[in-house]
C-alpha cells in the first residue's frame, strides 16, 4: 500500500519534498538523480526508480540528474552506459544536460579522504581482507579495533599517496573510515573507504588503481551534484547512516542532501538481481540482455510491451516504505489495459489443419469488409480479408469425438467463421497414423457475417486463406520461472519458450512497419520483433495471452516464500471469473444496452454499487464505452476502501470528467490526476482545469510547432531513426509531451510526428 498522510493522496516521498519545499530548506530547489552502477541492463525494478525520481522533479519543477555510479572497473562497461541511457529515454524521461560519472569527481574524492585523514576520521589499514571480517564482529558482538587504526595522520597520508601510486598490490591495504566496532548498525564498524584495484577503467584507463567504496563516492556524488533529495531502495537503509556520517563529519557547507528509502519492486516468477540475470546471459540460458523473457527493460522492449504500459505499471503498485511482492498478472494487465483500445485485431492460425469447403467453387475467392476493432474500441478502420474454398484453422478447434460443452467444430456440427459464414464438417481425413490432415466441410452461402441472418451457431473461430496467408515464426511465451521465487537455475520453467515455425496469417498483416502490435483473436497481443523480422520474414512475439492463465498459480502459496517479504495476491479478474445465471443476464443487459465490453459488462454485474454508479452517470456521458472503462479501471479501486455515499462527487460529476477526456479536452493522463483531486476535495472537473491551465492543446499549429522543435534539437535521434531504430518514436513522443507540460493531444502528436519523420 502507498504511504500516505490522513486526507492526502500523495506518496510519503511527495510529501517529504512538499515539506522541504514550504521550509524552503533548499532555497526551493529539488533536483533528484538516477544513478546506476553500470555492470549490467536496467530491468522494470530500475523502472520503477527512474519514474519515482524523474517524476518527483518533473512533479515540483526541479531537475533530475542521470549519473553513472562507476567505481568499480571490473564489471562495467559503456555498453550497460548506453543501455541504460536508452532505456530511460524509451520510457520518455529527459536528464538534458544533467549526465554525470561518479569518475568524474575521482580526484575530488580523493581530496575529501586526505581530509577525512588529516581529521583523524580514517586510516590505513592493513588487515587481510579475512581478518577484517574477523576483526568486525557479529550482530551480538562488538568488533575488535584494527591494530592499525592507531597509525599516524602522517603515516596514512604516505600510504594513502603510494597506494594512489600504485606501489600496493590488491587488498595490501585498504582505507576505513574511523567511526565504532561496536556500533549496533555493522556498516558502522570503520567501513572501508577506499581499496586497491588494479584494473583498467573504461574511462579513465589506467589514470587510478585505486577506487572509492560505493557508500563514499555516492553521497559525495550527490553533494557535489547539489542532490536535494537522494531517494533509494530499502536495502540502502541501513548505509543511511554512513551516508550522514560522511557528509557531516567533512563539515561541508549546507545544504546537503538527505537520503529516503523507498520499497524496491519485487515481482514473482522473475529474478531482479544483476548478478542472476548476468549468469542467465553469460551461461547462454536466454538469447541476451533484450530475450522478452526477461525483466529486462530491453528485453519487454523487445516482447512489446509499450512504455505507457511501464508507466501505469509503476503507479498502480505505488510507492511504499514496506517490502511486498506484486504478482506478475498486474504487469500484463497494464500492458493488456493498454493495448486493448489502441491495436487492431487480425486473424491468424499458428497450429494449423486444412479445411476443404467443398460447396465453395474452385477457383473462386471473395474479400469480406472486417473491421480491425470491435464495437467497444472507439476507433475506426477495415481491412479486406480473402475467402476461398481452402482455408486453415487452429488444430485444437476441431475435435473429432467433442467432450460436453464444446461448441467448436466437430463431426456434424457447425461454426462461425469469423467475419465470414457458417460452416459444417462433413468428413474427417487422417494420415495412416491415424492423425487428422484435413476436414472436409460445407457451407452455407447464406450466413455471410453482417448480412443480417438469422441462423445462430454457439461457436465462432479464426481462420485464413491458404492461398492468400502469409506464413511466419510465432514466438509464444510463459513466465521465465517455474515457481514464485526462484531461487537458483533449477527453478527455470522449462517450457518458457514455444516457437512455432509453421504458422499462417491475414495478409493484411504483412507490412514493412516496424514498432507495431496486433491482436491475434482469440490468441493474444503480438509484437512484430524489430531485430529478427527482415524482409519477407516476419517473427512475431506474443506480448500477452488475452487472459490471465497463471491466475490460479497466483492465489496458491508460494513454492519458496520470500523471507521477509508479503506475497501481495492480486483479485481473480472479470473475465474469467465464472459468471453466475443471474450475473449473465444482468451482463448481458448492459453489452446489449451499452455496447460495453463483455468485460466490463461482468464487472458491473457483479457490483450492484458500480452497477448503480454506472447507470447515474451514463444518463450524462457522452460515450458510455469510455465511461464503463473509468468506472471499471478508477473508481472502482477507489470503492474498495470507501463507500459511494462517502464519496466527495457525484455520477454525474464523474461523467463531465470522463467526457473531457473522451472529447479531447484533457488527455488521460490529466484526468486521473484531476480524479485523484475529486476523490481528496471534490469540485467541478471543468473549473479544476480552466483554472489550473489543463486544458489539451488539440491546435494542430501548435503542435506542428512544438514536432519541428524537438526534430531539430535532436538530430542524432532523428538519425538513428533513419537507420531504422524505431524505438525512437517513444522518445520524440515522450519529448514533445514534456515540451506541451503533457497537455498536446497524442493522437495528434503520433500523427503529425510520423509525418515530419517520414520526411526528415
Amino acid at each position: 500500500m502507498t504511504e500516505k498522510v490522513e486526507g492526502s493522496h500523495k506518496d510519503f516521498l511527495r510529501q517529504i519534498v512538499e515539506k522541504d519545499l514550504k521550509s524552503n530548506k533548499y532555497h526551493g530547489k529539488v533536483v533528484t538523480r538516477f544513478p546506476p552502477e553500470p555492470n549490467g541492463f536496467p530491468h522494470i525494478g530500475h523502472a520503477k526508480s527512474i519514474c519515482i525520481n524523474f517524476g518527483i522533479a518533473k512533479d515540483y519543477n526541479g531537475i533530475c540528474h542521470l549519473r553513472m555510479d562507476d567505481t568499480n572497473p571490473t564489471t562495467e562497461s559503456p555498453v550497460y552506459v548506453e543501455a541504460l541511457k536508452d532505456s530511460i529515454r524509451w520510457l520518455g524521461f529527459d536528464w538534458k544536460d544533467k549526465f554525470f560519472y561518479a569518475s568524474d569527481y575521482f580526484p575530488k574524492l580523493y581530496d575529501y579522504a586526505v581530509q577525512l585523514i588529516k581529521m583523524k576520521k580514517a586510516y590505513v589499514c592493513s588487515l587481510t581482507e579475512e581478518q577484517i571480517r574477523e576483526y568486525r564482529g557479529t550482530v551480538t558482538e562488538p568488533g575488535k579495533i584494527s591494530p592499525y587504526a592507531s597509525r599516524s595522520i602522517e603515516e596514512n597520508l604516505d600510504l594513502l599517496a603510494r597506494m594512489k601510486k600504485g606501489e600496493f598490490k590488491d587488498s595490501a591495504h585498504v582505507l576505513r573510515a574511523r567511526i565504532d566496532m561496536s556500533n549496533a548498525n555493522m556498516k558502522m564498524r570503520d567501513p572501508l573507504l577506499y581499496r586497491i584495484r588494479h584494473a583498467h577503467h573504461y574511462r579513465t584507463g589506467d589514470d587510478w588503481c585505486i577506487y572509492p567504496m560505493y557508500d563514499f563516492a555516492h553521497c559525495l556524488s550527490d553533494y557535489v551534484e547539489g542532490i536535494t533529495h537522494s531517494i533509494c531502495t530499502l536495502e540502502f537503509e541501513n548505509n543511511r547512516e554512513l551516508y550522514d556520517w560522511i557528509l557531516d563529519n567533512l563539515e561541508l557547507k549546507l545544504p546537503r542532501p538527505y537520503q529516503h528509502e523507498f520499497a524496491r519492486l519485487n515481482l514473482n516468477y522473475t529474478v531482479m538481481s544483476k548478478r542472476l540475470l548476468l549468469e542467465l546471459v553469460e551461461k547462454k540460458l536466454v538469447s541476451g540482455w533484450d530475450d522478452p523473457r526477461l525483466p529486462t527493460i530491453a528485453g519487454i522492449r523487445r516482447r512489446g510491451y509499450t512504455p505507457q504500459s511501464i508507466l501505469n505499471f509503476c503507479e498502480s503498485i505505488g510507492i511504499a516504505k514496506a517490502n511486498s511482492v506484486v504478482d506478475f498478472n498486474r504487469l500484463e494487465f497494464c500492458i493488456r489495459d493498454d493495448l486493448n483500445q489502441k491495436v487492431p485485431r487480425v486473424l491468424c492460425v499458428l497450429d494449423p489443419v486444412k479445411v476443404v469447403i467443398e460447396n465453395y467453387p474452385e477457383g473462386k475467392s471473395e474479400m469480406l469488409d472486417s473491421s480491425y476493432y470491435p464495437h467497444d474500441v472507439p476507433k475506426t478502420g477495415s481491412r479486406n480479408i480473402p475467402f476461398s474454398r481452402e482455408i486453415y484453422i487452429e488444430r485444437d478447434d476441431f475435435m473429432e469425438n467433442p467432450s460436453k460443452g464444446y461448441y467448436r467444430l466437430s463431426p456434424g456440427a457447425e461454426v462461425r467463421l469469423r467475419h465470414a459464414y457458417i460452416i459444417k464438417c462433413e468428413k474427417v481425413v487422417k494420415d495412416s497414423a491415424g492423425n487428422v490432415i484435413e476436414l472436409r466441410c460445407s457451407y452455407d452461402p447464406g450466413t455471410k457475417s453482417g448480412e443480417g441472418t438469422e441462423k445462430k451457431v454457439k461457436g465462432t473461430i479464426h481462420w485464413v486463406s491458404i492461398s492468400h496467408a502469409k506464413k511466419v515464426t510465432v514466438r509464444l511465451y510463459d513466465r521465465l520461472y517455474k515457481v514464485e521465487a526462484p531461487e537458483n537455475l533449477n527453478d527455470l520453467n522449462p517450457d518458457s519458450l514455444k516457437i512455432r515455425e509453421n504458422c499462417f496469417i491475414e495478409p493484411a498483416v504483412v507490412t514493412d512497419k516496424v514498432d507495431e502490435r496486433f491482436q491475434f483473436e482469440r490468441q493474444g497481443f503480438f509484437y512484430i520483433d524489430p531485430i529478427d523480422s527482415k524482409g519477407d520474414k516476419l517473427v512475431f512475439n506474443q506480448i500477452v495471452q488475452l487472459k490471465d492463465s497463471w491466475n490460479s498459480k497466483s492465489v496458491a502459496a508460494p513454492t519458496n516464500p520470500v523471507a521477509g517479504v508479503k506475497k501481495v495476491v492480486q483479485p481473480v479478474s472479470a473475465e474469467i471469473k465464472e459468471l453466475t445465471e443471474t450475473e449473465k443476464v444482468i451482463q448481458k443487459k448492459y453489452v446489449d444496452s451499452f455496447k460495453i465490453s463483455l468485460e466490463n459488462g461482468a464487472t458491473l454485474a457483479r457490483d450492484v454499487k458500480l452497477a448503480s454508479f454506472f447507470d447515474k452517470a451514463a444518463t450524462s456521458s457522452e460515450n458510455v464505452v469510455t465511461l464503463s472503462n473509468w468506472i471499471v479501471n478508477e473508481l472502482a479501486s477507489v470503492l474498495k476502501s470507501i463507500e459511494v455515499q462517502d464519496l466527495k462527487f457525484d455520477a454525474k460529476t464523474f461523467s463531465q470528467l470522463v467526457n473531457l477526456v473522451h472529447n479531447g479536452a484533457i488527455s488521460g493522463k490529466i484526468g486521473k490526476d484531476i480524479f485523484e483531486e475529486l476523490v481528496e476535495k471534490g469540485g467541478d472537473p471543468e473549473a479544476i482545469v480552466k483554472a489550473k491551465g489543463l486544458t489539451q492543446v488539440s491546435d494542430a499549429s501548435v503542435i506542428e510547432s512544438l514536432v519541428d522543435k524537438v526534430i531539430s534539437e535532436n538530430p542524432a535521434n532523428v538519425k538513428k531513426f533513419q537507420d531504422g531504430n524505431q524505438g525512437q518514436i517513444g522518445f520524440f513522443v515522450g519529448m514533445i509531451m514534456k515540451a506541451s507540460g503533457g497537455k498536446a493531444n497524442p493522437k495528434m502528436v503520433n500523427e503529425i510526428l510520423a509525418k515530419k519523420l517520414a520526411k526528415s
